[in-house]
């Protein structure tokens, strides 16, 4: 009887440790205890303590996934660990309008080693200095772009 418990206690455990922990693993492995137990349940003691056990082990994971849904958001550590609002940034590949901006005339806004920030027509752009290290206020020109910044050179009017 005392593996029963050990089995099932540690398999509640890892499925209440589960939704701070990422990945799903303390999930799988909570399961497999709870498992085990009901297993262990039905050789040492038969169907009926086994069926017992089983339906006590699902209804102690449906009680922990209800808790994990249902109260946790609502606790300290919820509120702390669950994102609660919406991400409206984006990281996407520049469009055709990138191509019109090669040749045109840029300011660095930030210090580019050789990665920083550039102002072209007002609007900030991630960049990449071809020419190393370059300081704020440098007058540069943009002579491409790849997936997600632009490549930029010193201005020959600098």
């Amino acid at each position: 009887m005392s593996w029963i418990i050990l089995l099932g206690t540690l398999g509640i455990v890892c499925l209440l440790v589960e939704v701070l922990v990422p990945g799903g693993i303390l999930g799988i492995i909570g399961g497999g205890f709870l498992l085990g137990a009901s297993v262990v349940a039905f050789v040492v003691f038969g169907f009926a303590t086994g069926t017992a056990v089983l339906v006590g082990s699902l209804a102690l994971a449906g009680l922990a996934f209800w808790l994990e849904v249902r109260i946790l958001p609502r606790t300290p550590l919820g509120k702390r660990a669950i994102l609660n609002e919406a991400i409206d940034a984006v990281s996407a590949q520049f469009g055709p309008d990138a191509a019109a901006l090669v040749g045109s005339p840029a300011t660095a806004i930030t210090m580019l080693s050789p990665s920083g920030y550039v102002s072209v027509n007002g609007t900030r752009y991630e960049a990449f200095s071809r020419d190393g290290q370059l300081p704020v206020d440098t007058a540069l020109i943009v002579v491409a772009a790849d997936s997600f910044r632009l490549i930029v050179s010193k201005s020959n009017s600098s």
